[in-house]
């Protein structure tokens, strides 16, 4: 797969159909991969493709990132799950689909650290999103690379992050604002969380907004829990469940909770998953007299 992964971004850069290759490379100590941005035929021989390719590379096409929309056009190494947020870009009017060139891998799952892997795959070292992904083939894509996968996904969502939610949903109101005041005494406001998003876009974020002042910038109760669930808020119908906002987190704050909650209060009332159809509209952006209103009190 990683032969073919660089032959194709060669061919893709010496025929000028794109100007840039957005993909993942080994750090220097080659014990992680980051990114890389790959811009003459010569250097595609720096992609790499193995299960510490975690990184979801779609942030890199939004606008934070100027600099790398000014080198031209460009292919971008794709996941299934990385395929979905660009999905949500198109359809939110952030990328047009023939502006940018998908090269779709097939994985069969992600490890975040390298001595977890060791050279072998097994599902207790994968992430939550891997045990139930269901776009393990990549759905949208100019290029495929890899054999097509067999996984099946659950019928119900399995995993500690959904283990979790069943938890916290049977406790009480007290009980559950107890356990996320607790959570989010820990945030220190670094923003972490936004900056690896890539569906936060925005030009400027709410948190830099000081006329009024919408959150409080300093890292006490009020004003996390306002910056925490003033994000949750904004990601609702759009969120993917990537995982890269938790997996910034510096302090561990179980944000793929919130995310995944939000998903599936999204599925319920309006029967729908975000990043599946490019032309399909998220729910909290379009009015449908079909849908239910039971949340009216």
């Amino acid at each position: 797969m990683e032969e073919i992964l660089r032959k194709k971004a060669r061919e893709l850069l010496e025929s000028g159909a794109v100007k840039v290759v957005i993909g993942w490379g080994w750090n220097r100590n080659r014990t992680r991969t980051t990114p890389v941005f790959i811009t003459s035929p010569e250097d595609a021989d720096k992609l790499v493709w193995n299960p510490l390719c975690v990184n979801n590379l779609s942030v890199y096409l939004t606008r934070k990132f100027k600099d790398i929309q000014a080198l031209g056009k460009p292919a971008i190494v794709a996941k299934g799950c990385d395929i979905k947020n660009i999905v949500v870009l198109i359809t939110e009017g952030q990328v047009k689909r023939e502006d940018v060139f998908i090269i779709g891998m097939t994985c069969d799952g992600v490890v975040y650290r390298q001595e977890l892997w060791k050279g072998e795959l097994r599902p207790e070292i994968m992430p939550t999103k891997c045990h139930n992904c269901d776009v393990r083939n990549p759905f949208v894509a100019d290029f495929v690379v890899g054999e097509k996968s067999a996984f099946t996904p659950p019928e119900a969502p399995t995993g500690m992050v959904f283990d979790k939610i069943k938890e916290i949903d049977n406790k009480d109101a007290s009980g559950k604002w107890a356990f996320w005041i607790n959570e989010f005494s820990r945030c220190i406001k670094c923003y972490a969380c936004r900056q690896v998003c890539s569906l936060c876009y925005c030009e400027r974020c709410i948190t830099e907004k000081n006329m009024p002042q919408w959150i409080e910038t300093s890292a006490h109760p009020r004003g996390n829990l306002s910056w925490n669930l003033t994000r949750a808020m904004h990601l609702v119908g759009r969120c993917t469940f990537c995982g890269e906002c938790e997996r910034a987190c510096p302090v561990n704050i179980p944000l793929n909770l919130i995310n995944q909650k939000m998903i599936q209060v999204v599925k319920d009332a309006f029967d729908f998953r975000s990043g599946y159809d490019e032309k399909t509209h998220p729910p909290m952006i379009v009015f449908n007299p079909e849908d239910k209103e039971n949340f009216i009190k």
